[in-house]
C-alpha cells in the first residue's frame, strides 16, 4: 500500500450507504466530514446511493463532489434504499479510475462501504472504515420475528469484521461501542474517536433572543425508529403530575410516526404533545435552545449526535441507560440515567427535573455544555485528517 504525501492536500474517496437527504446519525456525520475536509484543502468526494430511480449521476455540493449510484426501493420501509452488487460493482471501478483516490473512507460494512473497500484493497489505496452500526438499526427495515432478527444480527456482525478487518484503521464513536465490535465483529484493534460537534454553533448569540416555552418543555430529536422508543417518552410524560404540565417536542420523521401519533390520541395528550417533523438546521437549534430538558430513549446509540448538541446548548439531559448514552451523563450533575423501556422510571426522573428550583436546573445545563468540549469537531477532523496520512494512534486503540 502506498501512503499519501503528508505534504500536499488529498482526493479522499467517502463511501456513505446513508447520506443527506437522509435524516440519522450516520448521515449527518458523513456530512460534516465531508464539508469539513473540504474546508481544510481536500479533494472530497461522496459516493451514496441516489433517493429515486435512474441512473447514477453525479452532483457538485459546496462540502463535496457527490456521486449518486442507481438504488432500489424496498417494501418494507418508506425511503430506505438499495444498491445490488452486480450494478455498482462495475461503477466503483471505474470511479476510482476517475477520481484517482489517495485514501477512502467506508462509513459502514454494507453494500457501497463493503465494495468500496474490496476496490481500494485491490488498487493498494489505504482505507479507513467507521463503524456507526448497531443490529437494532436493522429492526424497522426486518419484518420478522425477533428469534430471526437475532439471527440475523449476529450474521451482520460476522459481516462486519470480515469486510472492515480488511481496513487499515477501524473507528467508531465510543470505546463501550469498540468494545462491542471485539465481543461481537471479533476487530481486535478499534480506535474509539468521537463524531465530533461544533458546539458554539448551539450557544445563543449575544443580540438573539429566544422566547422560552410556556410551560416545562422535554424535547426529542432523532429518526422516529423502532429502537428510539419515543414510545416510552411519550407514555413517561402522560403518567407526570397535572400540576407540572409536562408538555413534549417531537423533532423528525420515520416509519412510527403514525402509531406514535395514535398513542397521543389515545392518551388525550393532543395539546401537549406536537410533532414538529423534520426541521431545517436552524429550526433544530431553536428547539435544542427553548427545550427545558432533552430525552433520549433509545437503546442502540453509539454515540447519538443530537445529544451532543442539545447539551451544547446548555440543555440537561435525561438518557437510557444503553449502549454509549452513559458516557453522556453524570448523574445528579448534568441529568439523569434511566431503565430503558421504562415509562414510570422516566416519568420520575422527568417530575425530579421539572421540582428542582430553576437555578439549579440551569446548573445542570451548564454542565451538559462543559461535558462537550472534549467532543470539538476540529479535534475528530484532524485525527482523521492524521489517519489518512498514515499516522499512527495505536496508543488509542482498545
Amino acid at each position: 500500500m502506498t501512503m499519501p504525501d503528508a505534504q500536499r492536500p488529498l482526493t479522499i474517496l467517502i463511501a456513505a450507504d446513508t447520506y443527506p437527504p437522509h435524516v440519522n446519525g450516520a448521515a449527518q456525520f458523513g456530512y460534516r466530514l465531508a464539508k469539513g475536509m473540504t474546508a481544510r484543502g481536500h479533494d472530497v468526494h461522496v459516493l451514496a446511493c441516489r433517493q429515486d430511480k435512474g441512473k447514477s449521476f453525479t452532483e457538485f455540493r459546496a462540502e463535496a463532489t457527490v456521486h449518486r449510484l442507481r438504488s432500489h426501493s424496498v417494501f418494507t420501509h418508506e425511503y430506505f434504499r438499495v444498491c445490488f452488487p452486480w450494478e455498482i460493482k462495475k461503477e466503483i471501478s471505474l470511479l476510482f479510475d476517475k477520481v484517482q483516490p489517495d485514501v477512502v473512507h467506508i462509513q459502514s460494512h454494507y453494500m457501497i462501504g463493503e465494495h468500496v473497500l474490496y476496490e481500494a484493497v485491490k488498487r493498494g489505496v489505504r482505507v479507513v472504515a467507521t463503524n456507526h452500526f448497531m443490529p437494532e438499526n436493522l429492526n424497522p427495515f426486518l419484518p420478522f420475528p425477533q428469534w430471526f432478527k437475532d439471527i440475523i444480527g449476529k450474521i451482520s456482525w460476522k459481516d462486519m469484521g470480515k469486510v472492515m478487518g480488511q481496513a487499515d484503521v477501524v473507528t467508531t464513536p465510543t470505546p463501550l461501542a469498540a468494545k462491542a465490535m471485539h465481543q461481537h465483529a471479533f476487530l481486535r484493534k478499534v480506535l474509539p474517536l468521537s463524531n465530533g460537534i461544533d458546539s458554539a454553533a448551539y450557544e445563543p448569540k449575544p443580540d438573539e433572543v429566544i422566547e422560552p416555552h410556556e410551560h416545562p418543555t422535554v424535547l426529542f430529536a432523532g429518526r422516529l425508529a423502532e429502537e428510539k422508543h419515543v414510545d416510552v417518552l411519550i407514555k413517561a410524560v402522560a403518567d407526570t403530575p397535572a400540576d407540572l404540565n409536562v408538555h413534549l417536542e417531537i423533532v423528525g420523521g420515520g416509519e412510527v410516526r403514525p402509531s406514535l401519533e395514535a398513542l397521543v390520541e389515545r392518551l388525550g395528550l393532543q395539546n401537549r404533545v406536537k410533532f414538529l417533523g423534520l426541521a431545517s438546521d436552524d429550526e433544530l437549534r431553536e428547539a435544542y435552545i427553548r427545550a427545558d430538558l432533552f430525552c433520549m430513549p433509545g437503546t442502540a446509540e453509539l454515540q447519538s449526535l443530537v445529544t451532543l448538541e442539545a447539551m451544547s446548548a446548555s440543555t440537561p439531559v435525561l438518557l437510557a441507560d444503553a449502549m454509549a448514552l452513559p458516557h453522556l451523563v453524570r448523574d445528579g450533575e448534568n441529568g439523569y440515567l434511566f431503565r430503558p423501556n421504562d415509562s414510570a422510571d422516566l416519568a420520575e426522573k422527568i417530575t425530579r427535573i421539572f421540582r428542582l428550583p430553576a437555578e439549579e436546573r440551569k446548573a445542570m445545563g451548564n454542565a451538559s455544555r462543559c461535558m462537550v468540549e472534549p467532543h470539538s469537531i476540529q479535534g475528530t477532523l484532524q485525527t482523521f485528517e492524521d489517519l489518512y496520512y498514515g499516522a499512527n494512534y495505536e496508543d488509542k486503540v482498545v
